[in-house]
């Protein structure tokens, strides 16, 4: 079983949402779309939906041109952020609603219905109505209607984005399980990098209607091919600065150097980009060989355990997430602290030429 966009794009009033894509999607895998908002994610859903059609480029399903078929006469499911159920029925007709516009027999449907309910823990609230749900129960019925038709196609766009954080820490453990093993596919959209890191599988980046990387999401996180790739897999995004290598250093801003070790070592000369996430910047503490920079610092934010920091580095704006609380002085220089194996190495041109082992391991 396999989803095939081969060249498709989508263009409305003259903008262009998606351009010329080509992505393999193959049965039994969860597939991440992630990226900001506006960058493509519902329109491409859409598109493997058949909710739109393409203006250029063909849509395959297991072989077979489904381009031009109605959204209707394929197999695919969608749950979208918002609860769609029907605030009059049960959960139980709810549930059994697909089924029953398929024309199934009533057996058939129960069976499937009893058993999809178990496997969303929503068999003691069947009777119920979705408004006598909590939030989390109304998104398990949603997506147990998507599950019981038997859909090869499942979409799932931003499922969890209106539940608070406790739900959706407990659905992002349960989605992958609930999916395992049932052969559809299975594509999830989300701004959230952690969120994808969390799903696993496959993860899609994308940025301004492009897919600028595909592939396991571990190694799209750990090995971006590019800077922008690397901005979308960060959050927050991948702070940068100036960086040029002459023989066997790295000379960065403030007179900090670095020894090319490693991979780095076969670097021609010339001028870089460094990249590095902001939880590998660290103040007050530091490995023995970390170079140190001296950042205007400009709003501290506390989230209970750790601090982001929002800096000002020679017109470079970094974010560092420190452990800890910390009480620092807004409109001040403050000393911050990166080790050199944690930062990635790009082109003037954006794209990945080499990172430290660590960072790739990170």
């Amino acid at each position: 079983m396999t989803l095939e966009l081969r060249g498709v794009t989508k263009v409305v009033e003259g903008q262009t949402h998606i351009h010329t894509t080509d992505l393999t999607l193959d049965g039994g895998t969860m597939n991440v779309l992630l990226g900001p908002t506006l960058s493509g994610k519902t329109s491409l859903m859409r598109l493997m939906a058949g909710l739109d059609a393409p203006v250029t480029g063909r849509i395959f399903w297991q072989g077979r041109d489904v381009t031009g078929m109605r959204v209707q006469d394929r197999k695919v499911a969608m749950v979208y952020q918002q609860f769609i159920n029907y605030p009059t029925m049960s959960v139980y007709d709810n549930v059994a609603s697909p089924l029953r516009l398929m024309g199934k027999s009533r057996k058939e449907i129960d069976q499937r219905v009893r058993e999809t309910a178990d496997l969303m823990q929503l068999t003691p609230m069947l009777s119920r109505k979705p408004l006598e749900l909590s939030g989390g129960q109304q998104q398990r019925c949603a997506l147990a209607r998507a599950l019981v038709k038997d859909a090869g196609l499942v979409l799932l766009d931003e499922p969890l984005a209106n539940l608070d954080y406790k739900l959706r820490e407990e659905l992002r453990v349960e989605i992958p399980k609930i999916f395992e093993g049932s052969g559809a596919i299975f594509v999830y959209a989300t701004t959230e990098p952690e969120e994808a890191l969390l799903l696993g599988g496959n993860t899609a980046t994308l940025w301004e209607g492009r897919i600028t990387q595909f592939g396991a999401t571990p190694q799209v996180y750990r090995k971006p091919v590019d800077a922008t790739t690397a901005r979308v897999f960060s959050d927050p995004p991948m702070n940068f600065l100036q960086v040029s290598k002459t023989g066997h250093k790295l000379m960065f801003g403030d007179g900090q150097n670095a020894p090319a070790n490693g991979a780095l070592a076969d670097l021609p000369d010339g001028r870089y980009m460094a990249g590095f996430r902001p939880n590998h910047l660290e103040i007050g503490r530091h490995t023995g060989d970390a170079m140190e920079f001296t950042a205007t610092l400009n709003v501290t934010e506390l989230t209970g355990s750790e601090t982001f920091v929002h800096l000002d580095h020679h017109g470079d704006r970094w974010v560092g997430l420190i452990h800890g609380v910390h009480n620092l002085e807004l409109g001040k220089g403050l000393k911050v602290y990166l080790a050199p194996s944690h930062v990635y190495i790009f082109g003037e041109d954006g794209q990945l030429v080499a990172a430290a082992a660590y960072a790739m391991a990170a």
